[in-house]
């Protein structure tokens, strides 16, 4: 939705009191006025899109810990490993205003830790989970990966359905994720045997799912 720049005049009040409500939503007064406007005149806004899109992923609050929103296209999550330290797992989950590259977001993957081996166990764990994608789920052809150093990006792709399926999607994703996740560390000990675990079992699920992200 293009976006141009208008001159209104407003009650010193109301641009008070709309000020207290973009700060308390994170967000600019320019874009709280314009998703109160688009509301009342019914018009569909790329944040409402957006906010259809997280709704559907409000099953993620009862297994993971959700971060405090910051922004409005943004929403991230913490899962704790059951491994020495106790380390933590940032999944993030960006939306974007309009496609970049054919895709509509994306998913950061991010271990909190400085332990050099931590890492290196879990950049493990993103090179396996990668070739799982490309061997089992057709969809995935396309996806973009990035990584660097304990930190994996995902892109996402609409599939063809609704904001609020799209967000069921993307929270089942995220929660097979995790799974496998601590199932790799739960067998780091003979990762050749544990490797070969997870992709018969992640090739037997894919083949349950009719559709996936």
């Amino acid at each position: 939705m293009k976006k141009s720049i208008y001159s209104l005049v407003l009650a010193d009040e109301v641009v008070a009191a709309a000020d207290r409500m973009a700060y308390e939503l994170h967000t600019s007064r320019s874009n709280l006025i314009n998703q109160i406007l688009a509301e009342h005149l019914s018009c569909i806004t790329p944040e409402m899109r957006m906010q259809a899109v997280f709704s559907g992923m409000e099953e993620l609050a009862e297994q993971f810990r959700m971060l405090e929103q910051t922004s409005a296209h943004i929403r991230a999550l913490q899962s704790r490993l059951n491994y020495k330290y106790k380390p933590t797992v940032q999944y993030a989950v960006e939306l974007y205003r309009m496609q970049a590259d054919g895709a509509d977001g994306c998913i950061k993957v991010q271990l909190r830790t400085q332990n050099a081996a931590l890492i290196t166990i879990l950049e493990q764990f993103f090179r396996l989970w990668i070739k799982l994608e490309e061997r089992h789920v057709p969809a995935a052809k396309g996806i973009v990966y990035r990584m660097a150093p304990g930190r994996l990006e995902r892109s996402i792709r609409n599939p063809g359905v609704k904001e609020t399926e799209l967000g069921e999607l993307i929270g089942s994703y995220i929660q097979r994720f995790d799974f496998y996740l601590k199932a790799w560390f739960a067998g780091i000990s003979e990762p050749q045997s544990t490797a070969k675990q997870l992709d018969d079992a992640f090739r037997k699920e894919m083949q349950t799912i009719k559709q996936t992200i």
